[in-house]
């Protein structure tokens, strides 16, 4: 159990494309860990938020019966990224929106989501729906106006009109801005990188790789939710670089890409040096990688052979493990749950109702490694008793200590 066992942990997050603040997403994450306390049986103490520009940081304190775990929780900023993005209208990101689709359908990406994961596809492509939706109500609007008045020039209102409440309504309601910002800053990221997220993911491999001390945790994990793992791989990728160049003892790093949509990047023709960066962390033996999906979740590449679908050669990993959110919700809230599919991709990073293999909580402030989870078929099920009390003659993976890649 010893190899399995962590009391510190060090943790870096990336979350997806979502523009909210270091303060909103630390008090989601105090608001989640109380449903892990009432689901494990466990005690959680968190500290106050302190923010950089780089990181913003708190201190959690998780214990059951017979353990006790501190993680620091080092959440990596893009939120600024986002929101200097999704500052203009909705309107005004329809040409470089189209601009990027186009892209996306010319470099075969499009095609090549139908061939790996019709549901991302179809989660891709929601945003034209929609605008197709707005489109034909403005025209049968102005038609409509049309009939009744006779004028041309009161229709081209009612046309314009119509375009812009509904514009408004799908932007605040249905997302429509913030998924047209993604499709654009997904086109130029592929060709162009961003140097805020370049220089910063530089500083961060950097602090990764410092000098161990007294204070040195027993696991580096980074984990990587959404468009958030594609970063993560980068972060890794950068980190794995900085070791392999110095003379310092080299430092482990656990990976979980959850809810991952790796593959919309990865899949374009343009994002060979991405493609070259998975290849690199896939057969790193200081890394080791587990890759979480959700059939219920339309926005990651549930079903798709990560590594074959790129053209990789097979390493051994990512360790992939599908997952159930049913299973992590109460009955009575999992109806309300699945009609919104960005609450269901956000229950990767959310606090579970139920024990189940797969706990964000679990493995970001438990006492289990992150691998020993991922190698146990059952994730930590089998290791607690129902008072949260760790088993000590829990069957824990033998394997775990043996190198990733065959």
């Amino acid at each position: 159990m010893t190899e399995t066992r962590v009391l510190r942990r060090r943790v870096y997050y990336v979350g997806g494309y979502d523009p909210a603040p270091p303060a909103a997403v630390f008090n989601r994450f105090a608001k989640e860990l109380r449903r892990f306390e009432q689901t494990w049986d466990a005690r959680t103490t968190v500290s106050e938020l302190i923010v950089g520009a780089d990181l913003a940081t708190w201190q959690v304190s998780a214990s059951g019966p017979n353990w006790h775990t501190e993680t620091e929780m080092n959440l990596i900023r893009w939120d600024d990224v986002i929101a200097s993005a999704g500052e203009r209208p909705a309107w005004s990101c329809l040409a470089p929106g189209a601009v990027a689709f186009g892209d996306f359908l010319a470099s075969g990406a499009l095609s090549a989501y139908l061939r790996t994961s019709w549901r991302y596809a179809m989660f891709f492509i929601y945003p034209l729906f929609i605008l197709f939706m707005i489109a034909a109500t403005c025209i049968g609007a102005a038609w409509f106006s049309f009939a009744i008045k006779g004028s041309y020039f009161v229709s081209a209102l009612t046309f314009l009109g119509a375009g812009w409440l509904l514009l408004y309504a799908a932007d605040r309601w249905l997302y429509l801005g913030l998924l047209i910002d993604d499709w654009i800053f997904a086109r130029d990221y592929i060709r162009n990188g961003n140097d805020i997220l370049a220089d910063r993911l530089q500083r961060v491999a950097a602090e990764i790789n410092r000098s161990p001390s007294s204070e040195a945790a027993d696991e580096t994990l980074v984990v990587g939710h959404s468009l958030g793992a594609v970063l993560a791989i980068d972060l890794i990728d950068r980190a794995m670089k900085i070791q392999s160049e110095s003379s310092s003892e080299g430092r482990k790093i656990a990976f979980l890409s959850v809810g991952a949509s790796i593959l919309k990047i990865g899949l374009h023709r343009a994002a060979g040096e991405f493609r070259a960066a998975i290849g690199r962390v896939s057969t790193n033996a200081q890394v080791f990688w587990a890759d979480y999906r959700a059939r219920s979740d339309v926005m990651n590449f549930f079903g798709a052979e990560l590594l074959a679908s790129l053209k990789l050669p097979p390493t051994g990993s990512p360790v992939v493990r599908n997952v159930s959110i049913r299973r992590m919700i109460k009955p009575a809230r999992y109806p309300r749950i699945r009609r919104n599919w960005y609450r269901m991709h956000c229950q990767f990073v959310r606090g579970n109702d139920r024990r189940a293999p797969y706990d964000y909580f679990m493995a970001t402030c438990g006492p289990i490694s992150a691998e020993g989870i991922a190698r146990a078929e059952r994730g930590v099920m089998d290791m607690f008793d129902v008072d949260g009390r760790l088993i000590e003659s829990a069957d824990f993976p033998r394997e775990l200590n043996a190198a990733v890649k065959p």
